[in-house]
């Protein structure tokens, strides 16, 4: 089974380079929950090793897609 990674964030043609496809929206949602784990931490996440962070920030992008999904 693949992971929905929503396609490309920020999808661009350059005509020099070409396509350039940067990441993808499920990263830039769970960049975007990180940033937000980080500047107001829950007592609850303090002192959780790092990968536990972003696997959670992971899981709340893939339910944002989710949650697309049904709005489009």
């Amino acid at each position: 089974m693949s992971i929905n990674d929503g396609g490309r964030a920020f999808p661009r043609t350059s005509d020099v380079y070409g396509p350039e496809f940067g990441m993808s929206l499920r990263d830039y949602f769970a960049a975007k929950a990180m940033q937000g784990f980080n500047s107001n931490p829950d007592e609850n996440l303090i002192g959780k090793p790092f990968s536990e962070i972003a696997a959670l920030a992971y899981r709340q992008a893939d339910e944002m897609l989710k949650a697309r999904e049904l709005q489009l």
